[in-house]
């Protein structure tokens, strides 16, 4: 069975994570989405470039989270929901997924 590459679980646990908060109204449930897939894309990360690169990855993933916040109030939700988990795809492909 193929894997799925880190950058497309961590873009998919940013776009999904606000897609199910923002349908279902229950943030929790958008956490829990995001959570998960955070988890998954770092041990992805780990396997894939190191403890030191999953860490920063962890990181950029984090603050791409909190930083679409007030962007949001920019640009609008989705835009800047999208525009976040590209650039953590970015990250995640550049740093872990162009060597495997």
């Amino acid at each position: 069975m193929a894997k799925v590459p880190s950058s497309v679980i961590a873009a998919s646990g940013l776009v999904g994570g606000y897609g199910v908060a923002r349908w279902t109204k229950k943030r929790q449930l958008g956490g829990v989405v995001l959570a998960t897939a955070g988890a998954a894309a770092a041990q992805q990360w780990r396997k894939r470039a190191g403890g030191k690169a999953a860490g920063a990855l962890g990181v950029a993933y984090v603050a791409a989270f909190a930083g679409s916040h007030p962007l949001a109030r920019k640009v609008g939700a989705w835009p800047s929901v999208l525009g976040v988990a590209g650039a953590v795809a970015l990250a995640s492909w550049a740093v872990a997924d162009r060597r495997a």
